[in-house]
């Protein structure tokens, strides 16, 4: 049974590597948006983007199905059951078969109508749109049935194979923008082409990768009933709670656009770009934390895995605010050095989502106790309400002649009653600590929040002209803030882990080296 030590450890090595593949990823990424953008054409991408973002619809049927897939084998790996874990991996693809099929049906029939009768695309592309649509689907379902091997690898926390898999995948992709400038066929449907044959590729390597180290991963046919019926409750429940999210989404941006215009949503869409990219940071920590909660309540170690859902919290948070505080200090100046015309509202919006965001560090980790314990009817159902009010609220608002921010501030609104939520949920669940995580996780975090937040705010100069001063800006606001956490935010053991990692991992090395 591997120490707190150990897996304190581990949790930190996984991160560092998957901030590696982030980093990495997300300038791969964005060199390779701009190239395909020129290549393509602002036509052609707009159509690639549309029919696209229709199949990813489907998102919500492939992001329900993985929480349950991570849940179901990180909880029998954790108990050391190979055999059990065997016969999920196996139901499990045995059902996104099945939801493949269904799919590609309701697409095929329903989706080809909708393209070619409703959806507005310029004269003489729509032959290439049909083939974006069906090299989509084919990428979709390639994606699909890769949910299985990627849960295997995050629940035995080979994030180091997760992270060069992913970069593997980012290199073929920045392949594929060259191959596009020499090719002189449909551009359009050659990028399709290439982006179907790349998500194969890495279909086939995570299949070989996990077939070698993982035991349960080789697929057997198996029809087991009882998990069948309790895997499909689980995604069933969890496909609702992904649906109404989106559902919010997507309806408030419908909203935005019905009653403030498409300035607004091109505003709203730049903040969501950002709030991606930052909170990506705390992601990658959330992915490294999971299978440890997980596995913990699997062999029944709660009070390690109270500590866990506590301490991850509360480090998703500082870490969230520390990206952030600098952001939003001198939001209007990373908006102007990015972009050219920068919409009305933009800096608003992106302060206000990543306020959102904030939450979403504390709330995350006592998400993942929740479906770790299993049982998450009664919690979806509250999500379905919460977001149906927040859905309607917004609406009224909005008919009522508000600022399209009002949106965004009921959407903080509504997420503190989702934590709200989650917390009597885990209380009536698995005899979560309410008590120790309010003293221990979200008084401080507050605390250190009202305090760097403050300084932010209040400033004694001026947000910042030209590069030196917003480099000056950066640094003062970072150093206050880190001051802060240190300070208020971390325990003193705390503090002394972060003392002896930075030791160990930087200044001895460097002094062996020398």
């Amino acid at each position: 049974m591997p120490t707190v030590s150990e897996n304190n450890k581990r949790i930190a090595k996984n991160t560092l590597f998957l901030y590696f593949r982030q980093l990495l990823v997300m300038a791969v990424s964005l060199y390779t948006v701009r190239v395909v953008l020129a290549e393509l054409g602002t036509e052609d991408y707009g159509i690639y983007n549309v029919v696209g973002g229709f199949v990813a619809m489907f998102s919500i049927i492939s992001g329900s199905m993985a929480l349950a897939v991570n849940r179901f084998i990180t909880v029998e790996i954790g108990r050391d059951n190979v055999m059990q874990a065997t016969r999920i991996f196996s139901t499990s693809v045995i059902i996104l078969l099945l939801f493949s099929v269904l799919i590609c049906i309701g697409l095929e029939t329903f989706g080809v109508w909708f393209l070619n009768a409703q959806m507005d695309i310029p004269g003489g592309r729509m032959v290439a749109a049909n083939w974006a649509l069906q090299l989509s689907l084919l990428a979709f379902v390639i994606n699909l049935m890769s949910v299985p091997y990627n849960a295997v690898i995050i629940a035995h926390e080979r994030m180091s194979a997760f992270a060069l898999i992913s970069i593997l995948e980012v290199t073929f992709k920045l392949a594929v923008v060259f191959v596009l400038r020499w090719m002189s066929f449909d551009k359009l449907i050659t990028y399709a082409c290439l982006t179907t044959l790349v998500a194969l590729i890495i279909r086939t390597v995570y299949a070989i990768y996990c077939k070698h180290h993982f035991e349960e991963s080789h697929f057997k046919f198996t029809f087991d009933k009882g998990l069948l019926r309790e895997m499909l409750g689980f995604t069933g429940w969890a496909f609702w709670g992904n649906a109404v999210i989106l559902l919010k989404d997507q309806g408030v941006n419908v909203l935005l656009n019905l009653f403030c215009g498409p300035v607004v949503n091109a505003a709203q869409g730049i903040a969501m770009q950002i709030n991606a990219a930052v909170y990506s940071f705390v992601s990658n920590f959330m992915t490294a934390i999971r299978p440890q909660i997980i596995k913990n309540h699997a062999s029944g170690n709660l009070l390690p895995m109270y500590t866990q859902i506590i301490k991850s919290g509360k480090f998703g948070f500082l870490i969230m605010l520390l990206i952030l505080l600098p952001l939003c200090g001198n939001i209007d100046y990373v908006l102007g050095l990015w972009l050219v015309d920068v919409p009305v509202h933009t800096a608003n919006f992106v302060v206000l989502v990543l306020l959102y965001s904030l939450l979403d560090g504390i709330l995350t980790p006592i998400a993942i106790g929740v479906f770790a314990q299993g049982e998450i009817k009664a919690y979806e159902i509250a999500l379905c309400i919460i977001y149906a009010v927040n859905f309607i609220v917004s609406y009224v608002c909005l008919k009522l002649g508000m600022p399209p921010e009002t949106v965004f501030v009921l959407n903080i609104v509504f997420k503190a009653c989702v934590l709200a939520d989650l917390l009597v949920h885990s209380k009536a669940k698995y005899a979560f600590p309410i008590h120790a995580f309010l003293k221990q996780c979200l008084l401080p975090s507050v605390a250190v929040f009202v305090l760097s937040g403050s300084f932010t705010y209040f400033m004694p100069w001026e947000a910042p002209g030209s590069f030196a001063p917003f480099l000056l800006h950066t640094l003062v606001i970072v150093a206050y803030t880190s001051l802060v956490i240190l300070t208020i935010g971390m325990t003193r053991g705390e503090r002394l882990f972060l003392k002896n990692t930075l030791r160990d991992k930087i200044i001895l090395k460097l002094h062996r080296k020398i």
